[in-house]
């Protein structure tokens, strides 16, 4: 097993950073100190990082209200990044729960970089059919999916579900947990990506640049609907959602600049009182339990990591930029580290470097 060795004082490192919100175009690497550690955190040697959603918004400071916590004219934190999965290098006085060698995923701040500080709360173990790269796609989608899908949805056995772009990071999650609780799944997507999300699981895909999934005239209403695209009102949502039926909106996409998506959200929550749907948000939370559960997951079969492509560390303005145009199915994943697989090793290889 690689056991990374514990950096110097004063030792550097490189890292991806940006100087101002903006397109992903102004990211550049630099040489920056090795981040230190307080008595919770854990410092991670970074194999691989996803680049997504969550770490777009962080990029270019979208939706507006996002700045109140990130920065209101420049980011506070310059390194960018928010999915990472690598091996431990070093933990914090008040950390048991993992060792040196140990291989991690979760989520933090600043993970496009060679080494990254992450609180111990915030990592899981790697499952063992899982490579770095594809780990390194987990967290944050799948969490989000996961708590959408699991806890808010509560999607049960024969529920018809429907997940509204189904082609996305969180999308592609909740297609693989809604057939794994054995909903019938129909997805929704651009045309030219309706064969990756039938190969997720869609029992049923719908193109929305050849058909509204909101004119259904007289057919079967949806038991839950989880919106990860933010196309449609909440209206026109609840005219296919069954009368207790559960929608569920992700995120912060679409709607205006200052509020994105969340005003929808919030929107449809207030609404939900005085109706018969349960109209809901998810905000994912950042929590080692529900990490476990998604590493269970994909450990069981139940999840594969939806990782479309690598790109190496010199080209993480490029990954950003593929999201940014909507050219991604699934995730694509930062290479930071690209280590030979270990022959020996029989959790499979470990590095995502196979997967470029």
């Amino acid at each position: 097993m690689h056991t990374p060795t514990r950096p110097d004082p004063g030792s550097t490192m490189r890292a991806v950073v940006q100087s101002s919100y903006g397109p992903p175009d102004q990211l550049r690497i630099e040489t920056l100190g090795v981040p230190q550690i307080g008595d919770t955190d854990v410092l991670v040697e970074v194999h691989a990082a996803g680049a997504g959603r969550g770490a777009w918004h962080l990029l270019t400071g979208t939706p507006l209200m996002a700045r109140l916590g990130i920065g209101l004219r420049r980011p506070r934190r310059p390194v960018v990044g928010t999915d990472v999965a690598g091996v431990v290098v070093a933990t914090g006085a008040k950390v048991d729960c993992f060792e040196p060698g140990d291989r991690v995923f979760g989520i933090g701040r600043g993970t496009i970089a060679e080494l990254t500080a992450v609180p111990a709360s915030k990592l899981a173990s790697i499952p063992p059919n899982c490579s770095f790269a594809e780990a390194s796609i987990l967290a944050e989608s799948g969490l989000t999916a996961l708590q959408a899908v699991h806890d808010r949805a509560e999607v049960r056995p024969g529920d018809r579900v429907l997940v509204l772009g189904a082609s996305g990071g969180v999308g592609s999650f909740a297609v693989q947990m809604s057939t794994g609780l054995g909903a019938r799944v129909t997805g929704v997507c651009r045309s030219d990506k309706t064969s990756a999300v039938r190969a997720f699981g869609a029992d049923e895909v719908v193109a929305y640049d050849r058909a509204d999934i909101t004119e259904r005239g007289d057919r079967e209403l949806f038991d839950v609907i989880v919106d990860t695209g933010g196309r449609h009102p909440v209206r026109w949502l609840r005219r296919i959602l069954a009368p207790r039926g559960r929608l569920v909106i992700v995120g912060g996409e679409g709607g205006g600049h200052i509020t994105g998506g969340f005003g929808r959200g919030f929107r449809a929550a207030a609404l939900s009182p005085f109706v018969g749907q349960r109209l809901t948000m998810v905000l994912s939370k950042e929590a080692s339990a529900d990490l476990e559960r998604l590493g269970e997951l994909v450990a069981d079969g139940t999840v594969r990591p939806p990782l479309e492509r690598t790109l190496p560390l010199d080209r993480a303005a490029d990954a950003f930029a593929l999201l940014e145009a909507g050219q991604v199915t699934g995730k694509v994943a930062v290479v930071v580290r690209a280590d030979p697989p270990a022959p020996d090793d029989d959790a499979g290889p470990a590095t995502g470097q196979s997967n470029v």
